[in-house]
C-alpha cells in the first residue's frame, strides 16, 4: 500500500508539471531598424573650422 501511495504522489506531482496548453509560443516581432546615410559634403565641413582657427590666430598675432 505504501508503494501505491508513493506512486500516486509521484504521478500527481508529475501531472501538474505538464498542465496547460501545448500551443506555439507567441513571439513579438522586433521593429526593423533602417539606417540611412546622410548625403552631405564632408570635404567642405572639415575645412571651415581650421580656417576659422587660422584667422583667429592671425588676428591675435597682428595686434
Amino acid at each position: 500500500m505504501k508503494k501505491f501511495a508513493l506512486a500516486a504522489a509521484f504521478a500527481g506531482a508529475a501531472s501538474t508539471a505538464f498542465a496547460g496548453n501545448v500551443s506555439e509560443p507567441i513571439m513579438e516581432m522586433a521593429p526593423v531598424v533602417v539606417m540611412e546615410e546622410t548625403a552631405g559634403s564632408s570635404s567642405s565641413a572639415g575645412l571651415i573650422i581650421p580656417l576659422i582657427l587660422v584667422v583667429l590666430i592671425a588676428a591675435a598675432l597682428a595686434d
